[in-house]
């Protein structure tokens, strides 16, 4: 079959039928001076992108896997020799479900979800089924930039026998970042379609930048969680930690870059313990907190049930209230 990239108007063509070989150390080299501008210049300047593009699919095309979980369709990509796969975390699903990967070249291997990060939409998967499998190489937050050329892999659709990840072309439109600087979330213009959900997104040099999560009904315009996340989760999401799933029913206050609290939730763990708008969480759990990020990781490595201090400031006023802390129903995700 071939294989349609997009690089703005232009599209490269080309076979795929030569995605395979040894993919257990991707070895690519620098990209061409073309790959570093903003826009291609010239009819060479495309040709060298194409060249670079190619060089990379080839190489990066068989760590691409397609996810079967409970009748829905994903993609995801493998890390790891021993077979581990990042994905969105709606792909994975909850921690501990058996699932089904496919390889590029068509084989079906039993695999299980381990652990999710549900506001971020992070997640990951473990083949279970004894092997070495090609893996792909991850990315530091500062080899990236606005305006990079990125590939985007996946399987539209779901998984199709004979057809290999379907590859497009874009530009990372831009670098979502919180109030603390970290970066929260990618934007590019790389067409994509349901089922294409947990596909990498790969730079130039064929690393993970990022796994696709949101896909708009704008198919040109998708968001994409940054492969920090996954660094900084790593640990936990090996365990199978279901992050996120703690309910505390806070929110940050628009005129803050402290732990100034907005809105409390109703009938939320926060207003049972008698937490109020305007208050500034000072200690959370017995640790020092100088921003809302930090309170949030503390929670986030909480579970449901647990009993935690909360040292706040209300006006001139210093108290300390434990709160419990619940399980996320539905309608709190939303």
């Amino acid at each position: 079959m071939r294989s349609i990239f997009f690089a703005s108007a232009i599209s490269f063509i080309w076979s795929s039928a030569a995605f395979g070989g040894d993919n257990q150390k991707i070895d690519i080299p620098e990209p061409p001076p073309a790959v570093r501008k903003l826009k291609a210049e010239s009819l060479e300047d495309l040709r060298e992108i194409s060249k670079q593009t190619k060089l990379v699919v080839d190489k990066v095309a068989p760590t691409v896997v397609g996810i079967f979980n409970a009748g829905s369709a994903g993609s995801g990509v493998i890390v790891s020799k021993d077979g581990i796969v990042l994905t969105a975390g709606h792909v994975s699903g909850e921690p501990g479900k058996m699932m089904e990967v496919v390889l590029t070249d068509g084989r079906r291997l039993k695999a299980k979800s381990l652990g999710r990060n549900t506001p971020i939409d992070s997640g990951m998967i473990k083949i279970t089924t004894d092997g070495e499998y090609p893996f792909a190489k991850l990315a530091k937050q500062s080899d990236m930039k606005e305006g990079d050329w990125v590939i985007a892999l996946g399987h539209p659709g779901g998984f199709k026998e004979g057809r290999s990840p379907v590859v497009r072309v874009g530009k990372l439109s831009s670098i979502i970042s919180d109030r603390d600087g970290s970066i929260t979330a990618l934007r590019t213009d790389c067409t994509l379609v349901g089922g294409d959900s947990g596909g990498p997104l790969f730079d130039m040099q064929g690393r993970v930048i990022g796994i696709h999560s949101r896909i708009n009904q704008e198919i040109t315009t998708n968001i994409h969680v940054p492969i920090g996340t996954y660094r900084e989760t790593w640990a936990r999401l090996l365990k199978g930690a279901d992050i996120g799933q703690v309910w505390f029913g806070v929110s940050q206050a628009d005129d803050s870059s402290d732990c100034k609290l907005g809105r409390i939730t109703e009938k939320s763990p926060a207003e049972k313990a008698g937490l109020k708008e305007g208050d500034v969480i000072l200690k959370f759990d017995n640790q020092l907190v100088s921003t809302y990020k930090e309170m949030r990781n503390i929670l986030n490595e909480k579970d449901a049930g647990d009993e935690v201090e909360v040292e706040i400031r209300r006006g001139d006023k210093t108290m300390t209230l434990k709160v419990t802390l619940a399980k996320k129903t539905d309608k709190e995700r939303r």
